[in-house]
């Protein structure tokens, strides 16, 4: 892949108007935007018209979970907006994901289907927050695990952090996608995220695509913002 193809811009916007703006500044930079459960409750259909009108990929952030029938019925509708990937979180459990599969597969009938993606630890939660959670033992271990469970049921990768890309390539396999979100230029503000690298160092952990959104929306000149991501995304090789 390209450098470029390798960036998603998280459309993490108020209002449709301010998506509007932000797709087509970033239109010559930038190929893939997320649209996560905030912007797509409020105007879900209509930016994901609008991508599609640009002809960019859809990253469809919605974290499914629920019972293993309405996660498939869930993934059904998914598939028929045309999106490049989507998610579900691995918390549903191995039933759930297979049956997310199933729910995809039935509808792709062999042709082009999203990139599935199953959601391990969120990026803004460290061990102490797991361990109150009732979850016990170390927290890249419960994501590793996490990963290769989503694995046996299908799905073609993870989001996880990049601090465990590298551990997942080894458990899952080189082909086992992973997405990182998270990701803060040196330049940049931390924000809320606890389990954060740079482009550059997640690249060089084996992510496969980063997420980037606050330091791009946020900056004065978000495609100058997005260039100097992609450039740091070349330099790791």
């Amino acid at each position: 892949m390209e450098a470029r193809e390798r960036l998603i811009v998280a459309l993490d916007v108020k209002t449709f108007d301010e998506a509007v703006e932000m797709i087509e500044i970033l239109a010559p930079e930038v190929d893939i935007f997320k649209v996560g459960i905030a912007p797509f409750t409020g105007f879900g259909e209509a930016i994901l018209d609008k991508l599609e009108y640009e002809r960019k990929k859809c990253f469809l952030d919605l974290k499914f979970h629920d019972i293993p029938n309405t996660v498939a019925n869930a993934a059904k509708a998914a598939m028929m907006k045309n999106i490049f990937m989507t998610n579900f979180h691995c918390l549903g459990g191995k039933k759930m994901l297979e049956a997310a599969v199933r729910g995809i597969k039935n509808v792709a009938e062999g042709g082009i289907r999203p990139i599935l993606l199953g959601v391990t630890m969120l990026t803004s939660m460290d061990q102490t927050e797991m361990n109150s959670m009732g979850f016990e033992g170390d927290l890249e271990d419960k994501v590793i695990e996490m990963a290769v469970m989503a694995k046996e049921a299908g799905l073609d990768g993870v989001v996880a952090s990049a601090l465990e890309a590298r551990k997942i390539k080894e458990a899952a396999g080189e082909d086992f996608i992973v997405v990182t979100p998270g990701i803060r230029p040196e330049w940049a503000d931390k924000g809320d995220q606890s389990r954060i690298l740079t482009p550059k160092q997640a690249i060089k952990e084996k992510a496969d695509y980063i997420v980037v959104g606050r330091p791009i929306l946020e900056a004065d000149d978000p495609a100058e913002a997005a260039r100097r991501i992609i450039e740091e995304i070349e330099a790791a090789g």
